[in-house]
C-alpha cells in the first residue's frame, strides 16, 4: 500500500474506477466565462469514460464542448472517519453519433433534475487519481492500521 505525504492511501487506476462505480453523483469542474465553475451531475462509467446526460442547450453542455475538464467523486463516513476521493482529468466531448447515443441511452443513467436530457457528454479519463483515508488503529499512536 502506497501512502502519500499526507498519510492518505494512493489508489490505483482499477480501484479508482471500481470506487467511482459505487457513487451516482459527481462534480464536473470546468471554466465558465474565464472563471472556475463546478456542477454536480449524475453520471455512469462507460469503460474508462465518464458519461453525463444533460439538456442540449445547457450551460454545462456549452461550457464543456471540447474542453479539458476535471471530474471528481467521493464518499465519506464522518462517523467512522473513513472515505475516498477520485479525480479524473480529460477532454469532454458531445456525443453526436446516433448509434452511440442509442447505446448510451440504454445505460443506467437517469437524470436527477427535471426536464428532457437527451444530450450526452463523454469525459475521457486521461489522468485518474485517487486517495483514501486510512483508518487509524486504536492504540497505534496515530499509525495507520
Amino acid at each position: 500500500m502506497e501512502i502519500d505525504a499526507n498519510g492518505l492511501e494512493v489508489l490505483g487506476h482499477a480501484e479508482c474506477l471500481a470506487l467511482m462505480q459505487t457513487i451516482p453523483i459527481g462534480r464536473v469542474v470546468f471554466t465558465e466565462q474565464a472563471l472556475p465553475a463546478v456542477q454536480p451531475v449524475n453520471f455512469v462509467l462507460d469503460g474508462d469514460s465518464v458519461v453525463i446526460r444533460t439538456a442540449p442547450g445547457s450551460k454545462l453542455a456549452a461550457a464543456t464542448r471540447g474542453a479539458v475538464v476535471a471530474f471528481e467523486t467521493d464518499d465519506f463516513d464522518t462517523t467512522a472517519g473513513t472515505g475516498w476521493s477520485v479525480t479524473a482529468v480529460g477532454q469532454a466531448r458531445a456525443v453526436r453519433d446516433p448509434k452511440e447515443i442509442a447505446r448510451l441511452s440504454r445505460l443506467p443513467l437517469q437524470p436527477w433534475s427535471p426536464g428532457p436530457k437527451e444530450h450526452f457528454i463523454r469525459i475521457s479519463c486521461h489522468r485518474l487519481t485517487g486517495r483514501r483515508i486510512v483508518p487509524v488503529a486504536p492504540g497505534s499512536g496515530g499509525q495507520a492500521a
